[in-house]
């Protein structure tokens, strides 16, 4: 996989991360609580600068009360 095509895939779950987290009124502080997880790596996977583990996408997940799939499908892979 080429890197642009890694930094789009890691944006657009970064942007369904996000939006999961404003529709249930969660800070990025809480969120991260919640998962288990530092603040600053929250805010890098909503920046799309990380490229996160399938562990740590259940743990966010299940602090925003979702399962791994539909957070997997919420997201849309910008073009």
């Amino acid at each position: 996989m080429k890197k642009q095509e890694h930094s789009r895939i890691c944006t657009a779950f970064g942007i369904a991360v996000r939006q999961a987290r404003v529709i249930r009124g969660l800070s990025q502080e809480k969120l991260a609580e919640f998962s288990d997880l530092n603040r600053t790596y929250i805010g890098d996977i909503e920046r799309g600068k990380r490229n996160v583990s399938l562990v740590n996408m259940q743990k966010i997940a299940t602090a925003l009360d979702l399962k791994l799939s539909d957070l997997i499908i919420s997201y849309e892979e910008p073009k």
